[in-house]
């Protein structure tokens, strides 16, 4: 199970949100895998990323990283991803990693259908698939929906429910730009799986009027 499957929207602003890791075994293909991880990131970032990070050092969007240092430095087992948001870039860099042979299990998360389709068209059936079951529990106590599409963009959750509605009462007010306020909520989440691209998206609607800093969307 990967946090990355709990992403919440609806199906036309998924299509623009893609997520490729890499995962290793303790026991079978850890061992020795920190150059693999490395050709892989490499592999990503010929094809312009909008997001890119590893748990332990952070992503590209934090000031203090720097693209190159990241990948030097990961070790074996890292857990590294890249984010895309267009499925045609997807495709081309699962064909480059298939010729890249590096023998550590490839992961995407997206729209199920989108994905088979992509690794059918790459020349490859998909191993596996797995969803999230949703939401379980005192579901009242969750913010509104329009809060979650955003917080749930890092999946360790390391952009607050607070903090998002901060970001969009200030877009609203005009001191800061659905782009910036979207780059410093991608700081927040330090395996590099939040996806600015839709979160400037999701804050363009607040600046709109479409929906308020309290999550609530508005009637027409």
């Amino acid at each position: 199970m990967t946090n990355t499957l709990h992403r919440q929207g609806k199906v036309r602003n998924l299509k623009e949100d893609y997520i490729v890791f890499m995962t290793t075994a303790k026991g079978i293909n850890r061992d020795g895998s920190g150059p693999k991880i490395q050709e892989f990131m490499r592999i990503c970032l010929k094809y312009n990323p909008v997001n890119l990070g590893d748990v332990k050092q952070g992503n590209i969007h934090q000031d203090d990283i720097e693209i190159q240092k990241l990948i030097a430095n990961l070790s074996d087992g890292a857990g590294s991803a890249a984010v895309f948001t267009d499925l045609d870039t997807v495709q081309k860099v699962v064909e480059e990693l298939i010729q890249a042979d590096l023998g550590i299990s490839i992961n995407i998360s997206g729209l199920l259908d989108e994905v088979q389709e992509c690794c059918r068209k790459a020349g490859i059936t998909r191993h596996s698939a797995e969803h999230s079951l949703g939401f379980w529990g005192a579901r009242d106590l969750l913010p509104e929906r329009e809060i979650l599409e955003i917080n749930t963009l890092c999946g360790h959750g390391m952009v607050s429910f607070n903090f998002i509605r901060k970001m969009i009462e200030y877009v609203k007010l005009r001191r800061l730009t659905p782009k910036k306020a979207a780059r410093i909520m991608a700081k927040c989440c330090e395996c590099g799986a939040f996806n600015p691209v839709r979160a400037e998206k999701l804050l363009e609607k607040a600046q709109k009027g479409e929906f308020t800093a309290s999550g609530k969307e508005v009637e027409e």
